[in-house]
């Protein structure tokens, strides 16, 4: 055991809310750590977390080349563009995805190296004194001593003890390597994984089947946007049943078998992959040595403010393994927050502001306060909404679904909400999280010239409509 290394700042973890942190703090003039257990495909430690090495980068890469496929046997036509028998190499386009996945966890070392941050690569576990022990690859042990200590572990998928995970039962980990499209895919959970991989390997073949044991489809959405988005997910070929429980699984020669209750009388399903996508947990296992003081909830998230601190002099806690959705944006917000706060600048995240998004085709984004919500909590407001099929640059581009909605407070006019469900939604949400986060009107949204033709005056037209102005508008 070497002796201990002093740093302003020890961070544990260097996914999304780790590294900027990292980054932040080392901009700010301070002397910073960082570890990470994070292993690649290659074998070698990899920078970046679950997002970039096995979450939302890889995904989005693949949700790229189905997509790509798709297109071509489903749209393309539509524009006069003709193929003969398209065909899909999974492993070319698995290899497109490593590829990617290594140029950006390879970016964070180089950022690392760029901002004087040293890495150390290994588990650690945080220690009374705010001394982090890193537990290495080789398992040697380090010692390094945090003026200020970051824990910002993440979260992994959770297991469930009827389903554990294997070659044929598989997280979204084992969903981002099939080496084949499974001819018959079952996912559990219609979340944001379950959708998203299920949607990748549907464009590509599989017959798939998604269990949800919730009654209504995307509870956390606007029940409006759930509804068309459901609609198309089901033109689509996506099988999406509600209100099934899992009971058990087994794995048999001829694929596994899934028994489940519908809420009818129990029923069984044959699958060639099982995708377990029922949520994630704080990896906060092991992270705590006894007597440092940080405590953790039933759910075995870190207990933190309203400051991400921990209430243990000098000990912070970000991203997954804290209050709040399991969102990479939220975690960069609370990583770069607390790094200011460290440096004594005035650090804050504003938890109403930050976006969702779904990323299946059509895609799904939403900022703020659902109508339900609202209707909920006795907050009287206006809605207005306008559709994707009335909107020039949707139609032109083949893609005329959804819509876009705009809440607003029926006496103030303040923006509450915005919910889409669209193409490119993922990006028009932002005029949502600015428009909140500057406290504005839907007046002041309907009064900014948007572009035309472009998908964006979907928003213009939706925060003219909670007005009930006149519209009219040649495409």
């Amino acid at each position: 055991m070497s002796d201990t290394q002093d740093f302003d700042v020890v961070i544990i973890g260097a996914g999304p809310a780790g590294y900027h942190a990292a980054i932040r703090a080392a901009q700010l003039g301070l002397k910073v750590a960082c570890i990470d257990a994070g292993i690649g495909k290659d074998g070698k430690p990899a920078l970046g977390g679950t997002c970039l090495r096995v979450g939302c980068i890889p995904s989005k890469a693949l949700l790229d080349s189905s997509r790509q496929f798709w297109n071509m046997g489903h749209i393309f036509d539509q524009h006069g563009i003709s193929f003969e028998k398209p065909n899909m190499d999974v492993p070319t386009m698995i290899g497109r995805k490593d590829k990617i996945v290594k140029q950006f966890t390879g970016g964070i070392a180089a950022l690392f190296k760029a901002n004087k941050i040293t890495p150390f690569y290994g588990f650690g576990q945080l220690q009374p004194g705010n001394i982090v022990s890193v537990k290495e690859h080789d398992g040697s042990t380090i010692l390094l001593k945090g003026t200020n200590v970051i824990i910002a572990a993440g979260s992994d998928s959770i297991e469930l003890p009827f389903a554990k995970f294997g070659e044929h039962i598989v997280d979204n980990v084992g969903a981002l390597d099939f080496e084949t499209s499974p001819k018959r895919l079952g996912v559990i959970g219609a979340g944001v994984i379950g959708l998203e991989l299920g949607s990748v390997w549907n464009r590509l073949g599989s017959q798939v089947t998604i269990l949800e044991g919730l009654p209504n489809f995307l509870a956390a959405a606007d029940a409006e946007v759930a509804k068309v988005a459901a609609r198309e997910f089901k033109k689509q070929g996506l099988d999406i049943k509600l209100g099934c429980k899992v009971s058990a699984t087994e794995v048999k020669k001829d694929g596994v078998l899934v028994t489940y209750n519908d809420g009818k009388a129990d029923q069984e399903l044959v699958v060639d992959k099982l995708l377990v996508a029922v949520g994630r947990r704080a990896a906060t296992k092991g992270l705590l040595a006894d007597g440092t003081g940080v405590k953790v909830d039933a759910r075995g998230m870190v207990e933190v403010d309203e400051h991400c601190h921990t209430g243990v002099d000098g000990v912070w806690a970000v991203g997954d393994c804290v209050r709040g959705p399991m969102l990479a944006h939220k975690g960069f917000e609370e990583g770069i927050a607390v790094a200011e706060l460290i440096a004594g600048l005035p650090g804050h995240v504003n938890f109403d502001t930050i976006p969702w998004v779904i990323y299946t085709e059509p895609e799904i984004a939403w900022v703020g306060k659902t109508e339900e919500q609202l209707k909920a909590e006795g907050i009287p407001y206006n809605a207005g909404s306008f559709p994707f099929a009335a909107v020039g640059r949707a139609v032109a581009m083949a893609e005329p679904a959804g819509f876009v909605k705009v809440l607003a407070h029926a006496e103030t006019d303040t923006v509450l909400g915005m919910h889409l469900v669209g193409a490119n939604v993922s990006e028009l949400v932002h005029e949502g999280v600015l428009t909140m986060e500057f406290k504005g009107s839907a007046d002041d949204l309907a009064r900014i010239c948007h572009a035309h033709p472009s998908l964006s005056e979907a928003v213009h037209d939706a925060a003219m409509a909670v007005h009930k102005r006149a519209i009219h508008k040649a495409n």
